[in-house]
């Protein structure tokens, strides 16, 4: 991954996050700051750079492990560890005493099934929860030990031949040795029928799996610009590997219209616009003890499961350096990469796509970038953090191992592939890239010209008797507001 830029941008930008960072009693400054070269002395004193120091490392505990602060109740929060032991050993215990061990299979999943479930329980008391808290930082420590037994699962693949693998997907599930991948079926045909019964029948599950998915990854990213360039990218990657995936070949009114404008768009203004109502929310979270009803404590134990703050981030600004901006470029191709392991797993593995491997991986994914966004758009934004967050470095590792496994178990697949194309990918993805980040950047350009030049106007339109300016007309500082998604 690139280094973070220089750009400053206020590092508050996640659902589970205050505005200002706080780690137990103290807190750090909301947005870094330039240290002034010199003093009245001549030198900067050894306090200035202790503090330094000091907000550096606070930044990044805060994205890698941030506390609880303000806990109502206590019991959920306090370490029982010796309790922890004591059940899981029991109940191990018990299990491996008392079940049925005459089938081999059976056997062999329950011990697999024995090491997750103390994995996990070590996950809890040992891995960091990283920026997130809510509902509780033991279910975002349990899904980092998930994530990474799932890096430890590819890399156990990745020294496996194909004939080992699928043997290994045929014991999880028999029922996949009966289903193979139709090369012959024919995709994308007759298009110009346009017919309502044609239309309709192409609005499926499918489609609904792709207004959720955007709507999501809106939720994730909160960038219009990112997003369009990310759903106008995916299009000509399907077009690109289309020789290699037959599911890609789509009609132009199926990709453009149904897939571009309706299913990605629609979501992407549901998502943003999910994320508008959260910033305007108000929240003032009651300890529960200190609610009468019934109905209120029920009420505020569901409100566990929200966002404990929402603010707006801002991934560029007008003066965003070009460390920054490629920051943002490497997030965007990160993305199409991720997105294509998903289609290359299912297709060289031979899985239908509501298999439950598949939907499972869907799910644990989309779990796994919650906190790898925020983790990395803390590194491109904030230059207190200077290393990513280990969430986030996992799921790197995640995307890289599913290529490389895609790769080596398709080189049947791939030997088809038309370099001509890959290399016109690679070119269009960087092209599209930049155009949507420059954009992006000209956009809060000119919107910090608009915001900067009312004050002018109203000061060159005042009456000439008028006294000296009014403190209040003074030139306003520029701030992103929640509509303003494009920048």
């Amino acid at each position: 991954m690139k280094k973070r830029s220089n750009s400053r941008g206020t590092p508050s930008a996640d659902g589970d996050h205050p505005p200002a960072y706080k780690s137990g009693a103290a807190s750090a400054p909301a947005t870094p700051t330039k240290e002034r070269r010199g003093s009245d002395n001549g030198t900067n004193s050894a306090g200035a750079q202790r503090k330094r120091k000091e907000e550096i490392a606070k930044t990044f505990v805060i994205v890698n492990e941030r506390p609880v602060d303000d806990i109502s109740l206590d019991f959920f929060y306090k370490p029982h560890t010796i309790t922890l032991l004591a059940v899981s050993v029991l109940a191990v215990m018990y299990t491996a005493f008392v079940r049925n061990e005459t089938n081999v299979d059976d056997n062999l999943w329950a011990g697999l099934l024995c090491i997750v479930f103390f994995f996990l329980i070590i996950s809890v008391l040992a891995l960091p929860n990283g920026p997130f808290t809510r509902p509780h930082p033991a279910f975002w420590r349990i899904l980092f030990g998930c994530s990474v037994l799932y890096l430890l699962s590819l890399q156990f693949l990745m020294f496996q031949n194909y004939p080992t693998i699928r043997s290994i997907f045929y014991w999880i599930d028999p029922k996949l040795k009966n289903f193979h991948i139709d090369m012959e079926k024919e995709y994308g045909v007759n298009c110009t029928d346009i017919s309502w019964d044609r239309v309709k029948g192409h609005l499926d599950v499918f489609a609904w799996g792709h207004f959720l998915g955007w709507a999501f990854k809106a939720i994730l990213i909160r960038h219009m610009g990112i997003l369009w360039a990310i759903s106008v990218m995916w299009e000509i990657t399907e077009i690109t590997f289309a020789h290699l995936l037959p599911n890609f070949i789509e009609c132009w009114w199926d990709a453009l219209i149904l897939d571009v404008i309706i299913c990605n768009g629609l979501g992407i203004y549901v998502g943003l616009w999910i994320c508008k109502m959260l910033e305007m929310r108000e929240y003032k979270w009651a300890s529960i003890k200190d609610i009468s009803t019934t109905t209120g404590k029920i009420k505020r134990a569901m409100l566990q499961f929200t966002p404990e703050s929402w603010t707006a981030i801002r991934w560029l600004d007008p003066k965003s350096t070009a460390m920054r901006f490629a920051a943002v470029i490497q997030l965007v191709i990160f993305w199409q990469v991720t997105e294509l392991n998903t289609f290359f797993l299912k297709h060289i593995f031979e899985m239908p796509p509501d298999h439950f491997i598949v939907i499972g991986r869907l799910i644990f994914i989309g779990l796994f970038v919650a906190p790898s966004v925020r983790q990395y758009y803390v590194y491109v934004t904030d230059t207190r953090c200077k290393r990513v967050g280990t969430q986030c470095w996992v799921y790197g590792a995640i995307m890289v191992s599913e290529a490389i496994l895609c790769i080596k178990n398709g080189k049947e697949l791939f030997e088809r592939t038309q370099a001509i194309n890959i290399v016109l990918w690679l070119s269009i993805q960087v092209i599209i890239s930049v155009a949507f980040v420059a954009v992006a950047v000209l956009w809060q350009q000119r919107q910090l010209k608009k915001e900067t030049s009312l004050p002018t106007k109203r000061k060159n339109q005042s009456p000439a008797i008028s006294p000296s300016p009014s403190p209040s007309k003074g030139t306003s500082k520029f701030k992103l507001r929640p509509s303003d998604n494009i920048g």
